[in-house]
């Protein structure tokens, strides 16, 4: 025994070393955000700062997610409430919040929220410690109600669980949507009608009390004239920390425990883990991150806060790019966010992309051409025949959308259906999603895919 505590204590990590191991990829992570911000946004411009900054809205919403569709293998539908909570809560506290510390609602914040040149102000200001402080609120707010509708739901399974998140989601919507206070409060309304505290209320006769400022979210119109401190930084250093949660998560035993859950819950019970303990503790997670992503979204460039927008077709967009990423990926979840993300935007203006086209004809000419001959070497004809009808929907929308081009029709007014097309492409490829259950640094990942289009086909003309 002596023998192998003493060899336990010689493997055991040295602080510094264990320090530095664990406090890197959140280093990383804000040297990336303050690369992006001080560097990468003055060279890209504007537009393309913001769908970079939607990109990582999309990654912190699809990563989350996975924590709950993927690592867990429960199905909610409601991502998008979570989402709305923890936005409108960060909208009301930065919104109110600088009503009454800064005398009005204009962006107080310094370099690290701009996402406006030439803006004379210091690194960091109170207005970003307000903000931050918000984003944090809304987040546990909504990892509050993740756990109050988690705890007695989650002992529901498939879709009676997704069931009751659509549920839950259209409650939130509605009850934001029916406020009275429709109108917010300015600097000259709060004046001539001053905030009333709790004290107020129960000290204040009743024909005196007057409606405290915090209960106007907007209704049905939205919240607007929120200040838009969400950049470039704020969102990818949500990214990052997502991230890496979302990994160390994954590795640890309570994702094991997760994992051990989505593949067996009958055997996970006879293993004694608590399940339902485990399903609740993933939703809440997932709600927090979901919380901060509405916060963060809340405040973006060109956005009002409006209930009607982050309704279940929200969490429907959140559950494409989880199911395209592969159900349990990390990475690929993130990947499918970038790309669902941005096909639209290519989409909507489809003139450069055709002037490419030939690139892409000639290397799906050279993809046909090797899968035939793969198929003629008897490989395995079941991914080839996958890649076959890849290659010729894609050289024939190509020669589609050209003599559509050609014949002077706008493509950008079917931006939609071409997503469609292309998504459906992407699953017919990867009915599993990009990475599977396996993340895109697995080398198993990369050698079972080359092994699928190597191997050769069963005797007997069997295909696999």
């Amino acid at each position: 025994m002596s023998t192998l505590r003493a060899r336990a204590i010689e493997l055991k990590p040295g602080l510094l070393p264990a320090t530095v191991r664990s406090v890197w990829p959140l280093v990383a992570g804000i040297g990336i955000a303050l690369t992006l911000q001080f560097f990468a946004k003055p060279v890209i411009g504007d537009f393309y700062a913001k769908v970079l900054l939607d990109i990582g809205t999309s990654i912190i919403l699809a990563v989350s997610l996975t924590m709950v569709n993927g690592f867990t293998g429960q199905f909610s539908i409601g991502h998008a409430a979570f989402m709305m909570v923890g936005g409108y809560v960060s909208g009301g506290i930065v919104y109110y919040g600088s009503l009454l510390l800064f005398g009005d609602v204009d962006m107080a914040g310094g370099l690290v929220s701009s996402m406006i040149e030439g803006r004379d102000v210091p690194l960091v200001t109170r207005g970003d410690a307000l903000f931050a402080v918000s984003l944090v609120a809304g987040g546990l707010a909504a990892a509050l109600c993740g756990y109050v509708v988690g705890l007695p739901s989650l002992r529901l399974k498939g879709d009676y669980l997704a069931i009751v998140t659509l549920g839950f989601g259209e409650i939130v919507r509605v009850l934001i949507q029916s406020q009275t206070g429709d109108v917010l409060y300015t600097v000259e309304e709060m004046k001539e009608r001053p905030f009333v505290g709790i004290a107020q209320m129960f000290t204040t006769p009743s024909d005196e009390w007057v409606t405290p400022i915090v209960l106007s979210l907007g209704g049905a119109l939205g919240f607007s004239g929120l200040p838009f401190y969400s950049s470039l930084f704020w969102v990818f250093l949500g990214v990052g920390i997502t991230l890496l949660v979302a990994y160390r998560l994954k590795e640890s035993a309570t994702g094991r425990a997760f994992l051990s859950i989505r593949e067996d819950e009958i055997a996970s019970e006879a293993m004694g883990v608590n399940t339902t303990q485990f399903k609740v503790r993933a939703f809440v997670i997932a709600a927090f991150f979901a919380g901060v992503a509405g916060g963060l979204f809340a405040h973006s460039i060109g956005v009002q806060l409006n209930p009607g927008e982050l309704g279940f077709l929200k969490s429907f967009d959140i559950i494409i790019m989880v199911v395209l990423g592969g159900l349990g990926s990390i990475s690929g979840a993130a990947i499918a966010a970038a790309i669902v993300t941005i096909l639209p935007e290519l989409l909507r203006n489809p003139a450069p992309l055709l002037k490419v086209w030939p690139v892409f004809a000639g290397l799906a000419a050279l993809l046909l051409i090797a899968t035939v001959f793969a198929a003629a070497t008897g490989r395995r004809t079941r991914p080839l025949i996958a890649w076959l009808c890849i290659v010729l929907a894609l050289l024939g929308l190509g020669f589609g959308a050209r003599a559509a081009a050609a014949a002077g029709h706008n493509l950008g007014d079917y931006r939609m259906i071409l997503f469609a097309l292309a998504l459906i492409l992407m699953m017919i490829l990867r009915p599993q999603g990009l990475f599977g259950v396996r993340e895109i640094w697995d080398r198993s990942l990369w050698r079972g895919i080359a092994e699928s289009l190597r191997a050769p086909a069963k005797k007997g003309g069997t295909s696999r």
